[in-house]
């Protein structure tokens, strides 16, 4: 199976760190992004990784290389301009339109989401042309909560609210998909808006799965000190 790595980003707010490096090689819990992410990948039979690259892609190509020593296929997709999520996922498409599903992920996040879950929902579904993986929204704030005569009862720090999910940037795809990608543009503004208004769009709740996007200096803390802890540590 291949899965596809959308690792073109500046990353502005991760700077002073991505000022000589694409956000994807940026360090967390002791490893660049992407290894997390490959190690993940290919723990759910993902053999070839097609990392959709631009800022600074020779970095990425010194890194991982061949991919062999990851335990994978490593293809790249150059864009020579910023052509957003769905168009850098449409220059790709002559290396994975022919597969019968496919997965794409967004570059900045770590995760251990079952991906076979995903691929397992929509071979389930044929009008369907994806699913989204969803998380639910962890409060960027402490939460107080309020009791009688406004007293203050309680504080949860951070707390997930499960009522409100998230797009978790983890996709399984059918190759038919391409006929409504941008050549520029995004997946979350241009494509899956309109596959879902055709009810062919999906989304799958992983309530249980650790995720976290690496958006800020402060991210880059945070997960590294989770993950030190987590089982994803162990990968």
């Amino acid at each position: 199976m291949k899965a596809a790595i959308i690792a073109g980003g500046l990353g502005r707010r991760l700077r002073p760190l991505t000022s000589d490096r694409p956000k994807p090689l940026v360090e967390v819990g002791g490893k660049p992004i992407i290894q997390w992410q490959i190690e993940w990948l290919r723990s759910y039979g993902v053999d070839t990784v097609v990392v959709l690259a631009g800022y600074h892609r020779e970095k990425l190509v010194d890194f991982l290389g061949s991919g062999g020593r990851f335990g994978v296929t490593a293809v790249y997709v150059v864009e020579e301009e910023p052509l957003g999520t769905g168009g850098a996922l449409k220059n790709a498409e002559n290396i994975l339109k022919n597969d019968e599903v496919f997965i794409a992920v967004n570059g900045d996040i770590i995760t251990d989401i079952p991906i076979n879950e995903l691929v397992e929902e929509l071979e389930g579904v044929d009008e369907a042309l994806g699913v989204l993986a969803l998380v639910p929204l962890k409060s960027p704030y402490g939460i107080v909560e309020l009791g009688s005569n406004n007293r203050v009862v309680s504080f949860r720090e951070k707390p997930i609210i499960p009522n409100y999910l998230i797009n978790a940037g983890v996709y399984a795809l059918k190759p038919e998909v391409f006929k409504h990608l941008p050549k520029k543009g995004d997946l979350e503004k241009d494509t899956f808006p309109k596959l879902a208004s055709q009810g062919r769009l999906l989304g799958k709740v992983f309530l249980n799965s650790y995720w976290r996007s690496i958006d800020t200096l402060k991210d880059v803390e945070e997960a590294g000190e989770e993950l030190i802890k987590s089982k994803l540590k162990e990968v």
